[in-house]
């Protein structure tokens, strides 16, 4: 259709006319949410900056909606699910869970050769991205909330005591606030996270279902690609790894425990520094939530690192370096004649673990807390040492009590842990190991599943 000549063309649409907030602090906040909930070429988007106000009321309503505890979780799944959205996340072919169950099933067969524990697998399972984070936010849940609960109620404890007297019950929408604000900063944190990890102990902690095997097609080929080793090695050495963790989590019943254990520890002695939340909420715009994005992104409620936080995070670092040192050197045992691209694919995901990636460290700077296990070269080189001088048996045997864990001074000389002085001393330690191994061999692996190397039901390739 033509313009009438006497009127002017209409070149598009005009801002001032179609945005009624033209001019208003309205307009700033919603230019800050015009990416995520519209705006011009936005799903869903207004014209000319218009936010599409139905969407921005329904994410309002969802964020402000009430909650237990002191993080709004289904916005945080909600706000996850949307991250890994931004990106393709295909569903895992029959194909590729054919080959994940299988290569699962060969590791296990692998790694019975290299530790007595046995299988820990009772089913191999390919994920996508957002599978990951609906099988691992509820133990996300435990292990954020305890961090979580400080920091946003510092939030409420930031306001000058006359504020929190007018206030009264504004303080609980407060809450509410804070809640949704952190909420949606772990989702962010933990879509990012999707994005990275390889399998479902990747970070060294047992997120999924006990017994479960799990691994993620689309980021293992993302990991794989210019590595220069076939993709079916770089897929059977994920699953070794995945296999390992699975075994240890399994068989040592305690440890599942301890490690979120530490993790609230941790979070239990959180203190947050008022003062400088204070000095900073006094230069915070209300009006503009990109600000307090940013500002939350860079670690304005960031818990401060007081001895006891410190000690509780050294226990930790200890422990995920351990399990990750135990696991590096249980594999490199089973691929040792088996697989000779083994030292270069050993080297990539050390190299990948120690540096860890950005959404890692978005996580650590939201709740002050690194998942790396600093100190995975040192604790494989103290397993190795123990297995080359007492055997496999006795090297295991140390995951039978938390009390037998080597400390993290033993990491300060990992050739020397369990270094015999006397022929009694080797006699008491050699008849404490084998009662130690016996017991945990024996152990019921309780909810993980029974042993053996049953694995997924489809049969796995011949053993190379």
């Amino acid at each position: 259709m033509t313009n009438d000549p006497g009127e002017p063309a209409d070149d598009g649409p005009d801002e001032s006319r179609d945005n009624p907030f033209k001019g208003t602090p309205f307009e700033q906040m919603f230019g800050a949410f015009g990416g995520a909930f519209g705006g011009p070429g936005g799903p869903g988007g207004g014209p000319a900056g218009m936010p599409d106000l139905s969407a921005l009321m329904s994410q309002m309503q969802a964020m402000m909606a009430p909650h237990e505890g002191s993080v709004n979780w289904d916005l945080a799944k909600d706000v996850a699910r949307k991250t890994v959205a931004q990106e393709p996340d295909p569903t895992p072919t029959d194909r590729q869970r054919r080959e994940v169950a299988d290569a699962l099933r060969l590791a296990d067969h692998w790694l019975d050769s290299a530790t007595e524990l046995p299988s820990g697998v009772r089913v191999g399972v390919a994920w996508s991205r957002a599978e990951w984070v609906e099988q691992t936010v509820g133990v996300w849940r435990r292990l954020v909330e305890p961090v979580a609960e400080h920091v946003v109620g510092a939030m409420g404890n930031a306001l000058p005591e006359e504020a929190r007297a007018m206030a009264g019950p504004l303080i609980g929408l407060l809450g509410q606030a804070g809640g949704a604000m952190f909420g949606s900063q772990v989702g962010q944190a933990l879509g990012g996270l999707a994005g990275e990890v390889l399998s479902s102990s990747d970070v060294g902690l047992p997120l999924g279902p006990a017994g479960t095997g799990a691994l993620l097609p689309t980021n293992v080929a993302a990991f794989a690609d210019g590595l220069d080793v076939s993709a079916d090695d770089v897929l059977l050495y994920l699953a070794l790894r995945e296999a390992a963790h699975q075994r240890l989590f399994a068989h040592v019943p305690w440890l599942r425990g301890h490690l979120v254990a530490a993790v609230e520890d941790y979070g239990r002695g959180t203190t947050i520094d008022i003062s400088r939340i204070e000095a900073s909420m006094r230069d915070l715009d209300p009006t503009n939530p990109e600000a307090i994005q940013q500002a939350l992104e860079g670690g304005l409620f960031e818990p401060e690192r007081t001895p006891a936080q410190q000690a509780a995070l050294t226990r930790l670092e200890t422990a995920l370096a351990l399990v990750e040192g135990w696991v590096d050197e249980v594999v490199s045992q089973a691929t040792e004649e088996r697989m000779p691209q083994a030292t270069r694919l050993q080297e990539a995901v050390r190299r990948r673990r120690a540096a860890g990636g950005p959404a890692e460290s978005a996580f650590a700077a939201l709740v002050g807390l690194e998942l790396r296990p600093r100190r995975l070269r040192d604790a494989s080189a103290l397993w190795g040492s123990l297995r080359s001088r007492k055997g496999a048996d006795a090297r295991d045997a140390v995951w039978a009590h938390p009390d037998l864990l080597p400390t993290a001074a033993d990491l300060d000389d990992p050739l020397g842990f369990q270094e015999g002085s006397t022929p009694e001393l080797d006699a008491a330690r050699d008849e404490e190991f084998d009662a130690a191994l016996a017991e945990l061999l024996d152990s019921d692996p309780g909810p993980s599943g029974p042993g053996g190397s049953d694995g997924p039901e489809e049969g796995g390739p011949a053993p190379r």
